[in-house]
């Protein structure tokens, strides 16, 4: 009994001898590290070119989903470019009309905070220097249509960029959408070292 007792007291001194805390010390030197790689790391990361990146992405994905629906649907899907509001509102046209009728359902895509459409201080892409590039109109607003075979409308072009990067004349963060009228893809192009190029 009592060797049983003495086994039990020592298995629970080396599981407590195990279970050593951090002292204070350790702790803020540990904290001071984080800092000071925090303090490294959070000027190098370039939030304006990841907000854009995040908008050519739901951009793309609104027009792709417009593109699939005309095609699932077989009637026209309208996209316009609402600049003031920096969305892109998609109107699934029943009667293709070009106007939005009661019972026509309509979505929006919100840019990131911080985007806008805009072509700032970069120089002009090869289809044109205005923000949008394109002949249609709904509402007021510039505006692509999907057909029924996913096609779209026209060519067409716009542009997208960062406030900060406009307001500091930086041309880096400037993307540049060009829609292919026969396949109603969006393709996209970035400036750089004083070129465009193909990509995000």
């Amino acid at each position: 009994m009592n060797v049983s007792t003495t086994s039990r007291a020592t298995f629970r001194s080396a599981l407590h001898a195990g279970r050593r805390g951090f002292s204070l010390i350790e702790l803020l030197v540990a904290i001071g590290v984080v800092a000071v790689l925090a303090a490294i790391a959070i000027p190098r990361i370039d939030l304006d070119a990841y907000k854009v990146s995040a908008a050519v992405r739901a951009v793309t994905s609104s027009l792709t989903y417009a593109q699939r629906l005309a095609v699932s649907l077989q009637h026209d899907v309208r996209v316009a470019f609402d600049s003031a509001n920096s969305r892109l509102r998609v109107h699934e046209d029943l009667d293709n009309d070009n106007v939005m009728d009661p019972g026509e359902r309509v979505t929006y895509t919100p840019l990131d905070n911080g985007v806008v459409f805009g072509i700032g201080p970069a120089p002009a892409f090869t289809f044109g220097g205005n923000t949008f590039n394109m002949l249609g109109q709904q509402g007021g607003l510039p505006m692509l249509a999907f057909r029924r075979d996913g096609s779209a409308s026209e060519n067409a072009g716009f542009y997208l960029n960062a406030v900060r990067a406009v307001a500091a004349g930086n041309p880096s963060k400037t993307r540049a959408g060009e829609v292919v009228r026969s396949s109603g893809r969006v393709i996209w192009y970035s400036y750089g070292s004083f070129a465009w190029v193909r990509g995000d």
